[in-house]
């Protein structure tokens, strides 16, 4: 059986729709999504969160694909370029901005789809938020639990809901591991190939209402970044769970490929 496995990352798309944060005209939204010092951010929080699990992953046999506008400014759009180049899992898409969100994402993400896939399994992945290292791995290799329950429903989700909430602000980033149902990141949903939906077309806070759903708690697999440029800084509903000895900073290294650290002082000189 052929699982793909397929991610879409929205980064700074200037369409309409899709978020919470809105803007009167699309002059207003491409000046605030373009702002330099924003980029600089959002860039620093995907190269140093996002990248460095997607990129370590113990299965590559996965696509991204990254979602932009064709005017995004040149230093971001050229260093996206570069990292597709580089990257065989990376793809860029740049579309248009259009107000029908969703119609955006599915120009984004159909072209990838492999047609002669059993199934595809969907992702969404936030350029500020990080999934473990065995994250495609595991998405792959668990359908074969939900296999029973997609066969009748034609959809299924795996949600694994253990990670960590990292809060960014003027005192630095404090980290708290967090059982966080549905948080979107480590989220799967599992769909034919030809039905033309992408993860975000299912909203990940009322999912249940869409599918059934697997959880699978044992393993930390989602990070969860919250900042100032955060559409929504809502954590969500959930709890904490207990860390084991060898710490924080040691599960973020081994399993999200986060130095810590490192994260911590190259935060501190990012631009207000």
């Amino acid at each position: 059986m052929r699982v793909q496995v397929l991610g879409l990352c929205r980064f700074s798309y200037l369409g309409g729709g899709g978020f919470q944060t809105d803007h009167p005209t699309i002059e207003e939204r491409r000046a605030y999504l373009y702002d330099p010092a924003r980029l600089a951010r959002r860039w620093f929080w995907f190269e140093h969160v996002a990248l460095p699990g997607l990129l370590a992953q113990t299965d590559p046999d996965f696509t991204l694909v990254v979602m932009t506008g064709p005017d995004l400014p040149a230093p971001l759009l050229d260093r996206l370029r570069d990292l597709a180049a580089t990257a065989p899992q990376l793809r860029l898409a740049l579309v248009d901005p259009v107000e029908a969100h969703l119609d955006a994402c599915l120009q984004a993400i159909a072209p990838h789809v492999e047609a002669e896939a059993d199934v595809i399994a969907h992702f969404r992945h936030d350029d500020d938020d990080a999934v473990a290292v065995d994250y495609v791995a595991k998405a792959r290799a668990d359908f074969a639990l939900a296999q029973p329950v997609f066969r009748r429903s034609r959809r299924v989700s795996i949600d694994y809901p253990r990670g960590f909430v990292l809060t960014a602000d003027a005192g630095g980033i404090a980290v708290q591991p967090r059982m966080i149902a549905n948080a979107s990141a480590a989220l799967t949903i599992y769909l034919k190939p030809d039905v033309r939906r992408t993860a975000v077309h299912f909203p990940h806070w009322k999912l249940a209402l869409s599918m059934p759903g697997l959880v699978l708690p044992a393993q930390p697999r989602f990070v969860r970044l919250i900042h100032g440029d955060n559409d929504s800084g809502a954590v969500g509903a959930g709890y904490e769970w207990p860390v084991p000895a060898d710490g924080v900073d040691a599960i973020l290294a081994d399993r999200f490929r986060i130095d810590l650290p490192a994260l911590r002082a190259g935060a501190a000189t990012l631009p207000g």
